[in-house]
């Protein structure tokens, strides 16, 4: 099969590797759409890597014996793997499973981790099914593009009577919009590049603030009438965007963090969390049960459509790279077979 690689610093290219082969409960999969995500930072850097993407949406092909999915159905395949069988697993929070399997052990190859690849190799149990109509690209919005921030919101029970401050417009971001708008709730952006500025407020956003600006937090006040924001989340992983989400955030609000980041944030227990009342979450991903909900967004948003900028053939897995590193996107999306 062909897949995506980073050859080397702004460069990359389709090698040839094994076609992967199911065994026991796993399938394998024709990988119809992958989204990219943060791998272009690596392109940037020339961060050379062959096992590329964490999301995907594609059709299973091959079972090693019979199970839950079957041959032929239209799936969403989830991120990691997870054991399965763990409290967090069987509760469907398996993103956070401590005991996650070491596939070259389990099938003897990495072979079929990749999403940006023809084939990919995922456990049955993982793979919930695409609606009929919707399409493998839309469907692929269920993995990175939505589901970080609708993990999060689920979490903060935001709803149409809140104010939300999102900071950080990239893909994630721009999908937490997306998330928010279809809510109901009143969307404050954050963001200093133009392109992704104008695409929040496309998606739904009602003012777009820049953090070069001095007077950031101030027009955040303003807009909320000193009182601060309901509820806010960072989907930017920047330290200087978490203390502006708590810093904005109303007094009980609540905060969530989906960015991730290399750093250390500084918390202040006392004016944060105890004088304010804050309450903090760490977000990554959603519980498997809520899927049904992130499909209804990906079906009847208006302006789901537009958080996919940009999709390309793989075989023009170069220009899609050098497309994300201009930032003048949302969620750019790969076909494997084109």
């Amino acid at each position: 099969m062909k897949k995506a690689a980073i050859l080397g610093e702004r460069k990359a290219g389709l090698i040839e590797v094994p076609d992967p082969r199911p065994k026991e409960d796993w399938v394998l999969l024709k990988v119809h759409a992958a989204p990219m995500c943060t791998e272009y930072k690596g392109f940037i850097a020339g961060k050379k890597a062959e096992f590329l993407g964490h999301e995907s949406a594609g059709e299973v092909v091959e079972v090693a014996q019979p199970g839950r999915a079957k041959v032929g159905d239209r799936v969403v395949i989830m991120p990691q793997y997870p054991c399965g069988k763990c409290a967090l697993c069987v509760a469907g929070d398996y993103i956070h499973c401590q005991n996650t399997i070491k596939v070259a052990e389990f099938t003897g190859s990495r072979e079929g981790t990749a999403t940006m690849a023809q084939y990919q190799l995922k456990q049955s149990w993982q793979l919930p099914r695409i609606p009929d109509g919707v399409s493998y690209e839309r469907a692929s919005l269920a993995c990175c593009g939505l589901g970080p921030s609708f993990g999060a919101f689920e979490l903060m029970g935001l709803n149409t009577f809140d104010t939300v401050l999102i900071t950080g417009m990239g893909p994630v971001g721009l999908g937490a919009v997306v998330n928010a708008s279809y809510r109901g709730a009143r969307v404050i952006a954050v963001e200093s590049y133009p392109w992704r500025a104008e695409r929040a407020k496309k998606l739904g956003a009602e003012v777009v603030v820049d953090p070069a600006n001095p007077d950031c937090l101030k027009q955040i006040m303003d807009l909320t009438k000193g009182i601060g924001v309901d509820k806010a989340l960072d989907c930017s992983g920047a330290v200087p965007a978490h203390r502006l989400c708590i810093d904005a955030a109303r007094r009980k609000g609540k905060v969530a963090f989906v960015g991730e980041c290399g750093a250390d944030t500084p918390i202040r227990v006392s004016p944060d969390l105890i004088r304010k009342g804050l309450t903090l979450y760490g977000a990554w991903h959603y519980n498997l049960s809520l899927y049904p909900k992130i499909m209804q967004i990906i079906q009847r948003s208006p302006v789901v459509a537009d958080l996919i900028s940009h999709v390309f053939p793989m075989s023009r897995i170069q220009e899609a790279f050098e497309t994300q590193a201009t930032g003048a996107c949302a969620k750019v999306i790969l076909k494997p077979w084109e």
